[in-house]
């Protein structure tokens, strides 16, 4: 029997196991839930949605425990209380736009015809989530299926094994079946293996690039619908009219907090040469207030990362850019906890370019690099020269120049003086390397439901 383990960056130990679910009884869960969906579906959509609005509060209800375990199985300080507010912000969006989402496009409704197009659950959406955000992540896509009508089958990343456990506990305390919303202990082999037989109707998965080829792949020819939202390498570009304080303040947040490790965090930035000076020294004094320890001591404001292979990564990247020229700022000794593992100190670093990681793959860490640009044609193709595309964050006080920027820029999402913050009214998607499809927002209800069309012809 396959064990799948939690090792927590805490102290090295396992934090939890659990075993894996052979090929055979995954596939008799997945057809409980297919079973169970027809009667799902046809409940009232008010019911449904209230339903996993029950769940959602349910879940706030376990928020001690919840918190306290994040910080042993992924290293989130217990300071920042959780996922909370994302996790109810999206769920009550989804909830309050679902009547409207879901209601049928009427084309025409006379004596002689009725036409209109319908939203149509897919059946059995399968969820594939991961460990940096593990409740707000799932609820991007668990949420809007349910109250469109779908069943759900979670499978959490190992890093976080106890939180689709937790998820689905919570849900079926506040009264969704058990057979509607499914949490699946499972491998690659057995996941991959599942899609590949076509047991799913729908397969949303958050992860790494090679991940989301691994999920294409085992689709194929199955005509299975996906979305994935997959690598980032997200950059913020610092116009010369921008608000100083207030850019560093939010991209230095959005390059550092939960350790670096957010899908849209702030992975590499582009100052014009007027206030590059000015936000450098800012940004070190910024970083180095930084407590890093034990994510269990209410005063660490900075835990380890999830895993020392993560960390590796990061040094790895720092070392090859310093290797090449670059420099790092902020002072080590500032940080003797960093112990060479899962507890990384934050680093800033200049001198950089695109023939570096750092500046070019993603680093998913508490370390950014700075370059100075001479104006926005320069910014606009530096950002543009990655493989990724999720967010931009532009920081100016003209509205107009950041539109006219972001109709140039290969992005799913732009903003302006914010970043790292995920609007459920707006649709996350991502292009190129970074996945299809997208969440949330009215269009996360159509991408988990599809069009039946009806014409109907009236006789006397």
């Amino acid at each position: 029997m396959t064990m799948i383990q939690c090792v927590s960056p805490v102290d090295g130990s396992v934090y939890a196991e659990r075993p894996a679910l052979s090929f055979d009884d995954a596939k008799a869960a997945v057809a409980r839930a297919r079973k169970a969906r027809k009667a799902w579906a046809a409940r009232p959509l008010d019911e449904r949605v209230a339903l996993v609005l029950k769940g959602v509060a349910r879940l706030n209800e376990m928020g001690d425990e919840v918190v306290t375990e994040l910080a042993w199985q992924m290293g989130r300080p217990v300071k920042y209380g959780g996922e909370f507010k994302g996790f109810n912000e999206r769920s009550n969006y989804m909830a309050a736009i679902a009547g409207d989402a879901l209601a049928p496009l009427v084309v025409e409704r006379s004596d002689s015809f009725e036409r209109y197009i319908s939203r149509e659950p897919h059946g059995v959406v399968f969820v594939i989530a991961p460990w940096n955000y593990p409740y707000m992540t799932a609820i991007n896509t668990v949420a809007p299926a349910l109250m469109a009508g779908n069943t759900v089958i979670l499978k959490h990343a190992s890093q976080t094994l106890l939180a689709g456990e937790r998820l689905a506990r919570a849900f079926h305390e506040a009264g969704v079946p058990e057979d509607v919303f499914i949490n699946l202990f499972l491998d690659h082999g057995t996941t991959a293996r599942l899609i590949a037989e076509r047991q799913f109707d729908f397969v949303n998965f958050t992860g790494s690039v090679e991940g989301g080829r691994t999920i294409e792949r085992a689709a194929a020819g199955t005509f299975t619908g996906l979305g994935l939202e997959l690598g980032g390498k997200d950059p913020g570009y610092v116009m010369e009219d921008a608000d100083l304080d207030a850019a560093v303040d939010t991209l230095m947040d959005g390059a550092t907090f939960n350790s670096g490790q957010c899908c849209c965090g702030i992975e590499r930035i582009y100052v014009h040469e007027s206030l590059y000076e000015a936000f450098v020294e800012k940004s070190v004094a910024w970083v180095s207030n930084y407590r890093l320890g034990d994510p269990l001591d209410p005063q660490t404001t900075l835990g380890p990362m999830a895993h020392k292979r993560f960390a590796r990564t990061v040094r790895e990247q720092i070392a090859e850019a310093v290797a090449k020229g670059a420099r790092t700022l902020v002072d080590p000794k500032l940080f003797p906890q960093d112990d060479g593992g899962a507890y990384l100190a934050p680093q800033i670093l200049v001198d950089v370019d695109h023939s570096m990681t750092i500046m070019s793959e993603e680093t998913f860490g508490p370390a950014v690099g700075i370059m100075k640009v001479q104006g926005d044609a320069e910014a606009v193709t530096l950002m543009n020269d990655c493989r990724y595309g999720l967010t931009v964050s532009l920081w100016t006080r003209d509205a107009e120049r950041a539109a006219r920027l972001g109709q140039e820029l290969e992005t799913g999402t732009v903003f302006m003086n914010r970043a790292d913050y995920l609007d459920p009214a707006l649709c996350w998607a991502g292009v190129k390397e970074t996945g299809r499809g997208g969440s949330l927002s009215v269009i996360g209800f159509h991408n988990l439901t599809r069009p039946k069309s009806y014409h109907l012809r009236k006789t006397s």
